[in-house]
């Protein structure tokens, strides 16, 4: 498959697979279009006001100036040019950090195109809209589906402490993870009030695919922070799959703390169930259309502490 770039600036190739306009050519199949520009011209609004941008800067010159990926991550999440301001101000730090990230932004286009590959050959009706990378108030790190494609903010996927160190590895893996839940079904990871079976396997799945079309996981070190503890994890996770208070198991992280156990069971109930499945084929259909996580983790063969 051949890559489409075009130069932006200091940060490099920043696009892959342009659009028509651009190159009079739709992009190739399974490639989306990658689109970083926003990064770039918040650090040039950035640097040119030393590191103390305005609230009004920001919303004219970033925001409203922006890509449509970054309009749909404002409107989704409710970030504003004051938003952004009052985050630097209170953290002027984890915009400087974000620097590492946008810094290996260029060769981190291909090894993403190579996961939208292989996705597209392990899952042929993957679909695969726009992914914008983007800087916003500190969160979310992603966000998206598949019509409005997927955002990611890169100030937040940089400055979790937990994530890979390196970081192309960290923006891979993670955009790998955000990317396989755009695949999944809407009754799993649309209901506005999962139970914890269900979110642990909606994110424990995007864990096991981001692995196979990647090579690692969002949440590295998830697995040394539960060791020794598993037997007893999985005992208290199969008490409380049915509950819908997710605050034990899922989304009770910080940046600089690890939370998300559910991430790690909901990830080897996963992968015992493409292991013990016959036709890896058929695992892979089964685990993105998944519907029903009682049935799943049945057939899985999962136990506490496998």
């Amino acid at each position: 498959m051949t890559l489409a770039a075009k130069s932006v600036g200091a940060l490099g190739p920043m696009f892959i697979a342009l659009s028509a306009s651009a190159l009079d050519a739709a992009p190739a199949p399974g490639v989306p279009v990658i689109e970083t520009e926003d990064v770039e011209r918040f650090y040039r609004i950035y640097d040119a006001n030393h590191g103390k941008p305005s609230a009004e800067q920001l919303q004219r010159d970033y925001l409203d100036a922006g890509s449509d990926g970054l309009h749909t991550l404002a409107r989704l999440r409710r970030v504003t040019g004051q938003r952004i301001a009052d985050q630097i101000a209170a953290d002027p730090s984890l915009y400087e950090q974000a620097r590492r990230c946008a810094a290996v932004l260029p060769t981190t286009v291909d090894r993403l195109a190579a996961v939208t590959r292989k996705l597209s050959r392990l899952y042929p009706p993957a679909r695969f809209p726009p992914i914008s990378i983007a800087i916003g108030r500190g969160r979310p790190v992603g966000v998206g589906g598949p019509v409005t494609g997927l955002q990611i903010g890169l100030e937040a996927l940089c400055g979790v402490t937990y994530f890979d160190a390196d970081p192309a590895d960290r923006i891979v893996h993670v955009v790998a993870h955000e990317y396989a839940h755009v695949q999944q079904q809407s009754a799993l990871v649309d209901d506005p009030k999962p139970t914890v079976l269900q979110a642990s396997l909606a994110e424990g799945a995007a864990e096991f695919l981001a692995e196979l079309t990647s090579g690692g996981v969002s949440y590295p070190r998830l697995a040394g922070s539960v060791r020794g503890r598993e037997v007893e994890l999985g005992r208290a996770f199969l008490a409380d799959q049915g509950s819908r208070d997710l605050s034990k198991w899922l989304y009770n992280g910080t940046m600089q703390r690890a939370g998300d156990i559910g991430y790690w069971i909901g990830y080897r109930i996963v992968r015992s169930y493409y292991r013990h499945a016959k036709s890896k084929r058929a695992a892979i259909r089964g685990i993105i259309e998944m519907r029903d996580p009682k049935a799943f983790l049945a057939a899985s063969g999962w136990q506490p502490g496998a």
